[in-house]
């Protein structure tokens, strides 16, 4: 578990998610908006990072629905954007190139992303219809683009989704950790912003000894000091927004608060 306090510097990191507006290529683009889409990105990371946070990752959130073998124009778009604000990052960052394990690593490998999450694992019935991935085929990408230290956060828990047959998810993330060596274990909830069962969390912790295991989805200030009571640290993104609202803007009051509480919960480490 050391790489996540070598990497972030602290316990229990909390990682801010960085959404991107949509993009070339996706339904909701608006033509000629791409500059927009890096102001708004530009003012979601300076506001998370005055508040605080650990680690920034990128995702293309809303390129709803989405693909999983993502397009071409999309890691385009998503490196374009992170290139225009490489110089302003001050902290850790990865991206997350929905929901494309082999893209993801591309973009990070070209951006300089230190981490990546996604479902590297499993075989899924999902809103996007049937979900297969090859973590033997990601693996060796990453071997093989020279990117074997960026670490493969792996959502064994993921939104909109369910193992194809029924697995206890004890079991899940036990050979997960044996067969695939994750870098890290992500526990999400339905979907964006939907709170993670905690009792999952623990179940998961206590099933995968040696790997660390995230809070996905869902932590908020009021159960944040509960879910980093069971887990290594957070992936967050919508108790940012304001009002608490997925498709707002990072709001810099709600990141401060909420990181001062999480200070306040690494005192009692």
């Amino acid at each position: 578990m050391n790489w996540m306090k070598n990497m972030f510097g602290v316990e229990k990191p909390i990682i801010a998610m960085c959404h991107l507006q949509p993009m070339p290529g996706d339904p909701a683009y608006q033509s000629g908006s791409t500059e927009s889409v890096v102001e708004m990105a530009r003012r979601d990371l300076d506001a998370l990072q005055r508040g605080g946070v650990d680690g920034i990752m990128f995702s293309n959130e809303f390129s709803l629905p989405y693909l999983t073998k993502v397009e071409a124009v999309t890691v385009g778009s998503m490196a374009y954007v992170i290139g225009r604000l490489k110089n302003e990052i001050s902290i850790p960052y990865g991206v997350n190139c929905l929901w494309d394990p082999i893209a993801s690593l591309d973009l990070a490998a070209a951006t300089g992303g230190r981490f990546i999450r996604e479902i590297i694992s499993g075989v899924y019935a999902s809103d996007y219809g049937l979900w297969d991935t090859d973590a033997g085929k990601t693996a060796r990408h990453r071997a093989v683009i020279g990117a074997q230290d960026v670490k493969m956060l792996y959502n064994i828990v993921p939104e909109a989704a369910q193992y194809l047959t029924s697995r206890d998810i004890g079991a899940i993330a036990k050979s997960t950790e044996f067969n695939c060596k994750p870098d890290a274990l992500c526990v999400s909830g339905l979907t964006a912003g939907s709170a993670t069962d905690t009792q999952i969390l623990k179940i998961v912790k206590e099933s995968a000894k040696n790997t660390p295991v995230l809070c996905n989805t869902g932590c908020n200030i009021d159960n944040i000091g509960l879910q980093l009571s069971v887990a290594d640290g957070a992936v967050c993104a919508t108790t940012f927004k304001v009002d608490g609202i997925f498709e707002n803007a990072v709001d810099y009051s709600r990141v401060k608060a909420f990181m001062n509480k999480v200070k306040d919960i690494r005192k009692d480490l």
